[in-house]
């Protein structure tokens, strides 16, 4: 993979956890999940919110892995 590719590629993976963690905030109504964790989005009580939460929760983690391998 060439230097540009891996640099787009970091760039589209920084607008996907972007995204991500707005989703989940709009998800959650605040931002305390940041600070709290996984559990935070298991207390939502709309199953819709909690769904929409958890997908994007798992997104963001996906995201934050492949960043790590790239460096």
């Amino acid at each position: 993979m060439s230097v540009a590719q891996i640099k787009n590629l970091q760039r589209r993976l920084s607008h996907l956890e972007q995204e991500a963690i707005e989703e989940v905030n709009r998800a959650c109504g605040h931002e305390l999940w940041q600070s709290i964790g996984f559990d935070a989005l298991d207390s939502l009580e709309d199953p819709d919110r909690r769904s929409r939460a958890n997908f994007y929760y798992g997104q963001l983690q996906t995201v934050r892995e492949l960043q790590q391998v790239l460096g």
